[in-house]
């Protein structure tokens, strides 16, 4: 799969619309075929800064970057943000998440 990390640093006065701006983006790549998932975490030290968590079947990464919502997304987030996002794009040979060895809930 490819695993990707995405931190976005909106500008305050964006930072209640963040959502609402990238919702047609996030829905829309949602239903694209080969995507794991596209989840959205704001972070606890920073409320301007959220945090996008996805991630692809390894030859769907490709039809997505191509796709019409993620041209338009790029075209539009810029407005909302103080800069260049920061990524980590990773293939690894994970297909999904698993549980976590060193704590166990009952």
């Amino acid at each position: 799969m490819i695993f990707i990390v995405v931190k976005f640093n909106v500008k305050p006065d964006w930072t209640d619309r963040w959502l609402d701006l990238t919702r047609e983006f996030t829905d829309s790549t949602r239903n694209e075929p080969g995507n794991l998932w596209f989840d959205w975490s704001r972070s606890v030290e920073n409320p301007n800064e959220f945090i996008l968590v996805e991630a692809f079947q390894d030859d769907a990464a490709g039809d997505h970057v191509n796709s019409h919502h993620f041209q338009q997304a790029m075209k539009e987030m810029p407005q909302a943000l103080v800069e260049t996002p920061h990524i980590i794009s990773e293939k690894i040979s994970a297909d999904g998440w698993g549980r976590m060895g060193e704590l166990t809930v009952d």
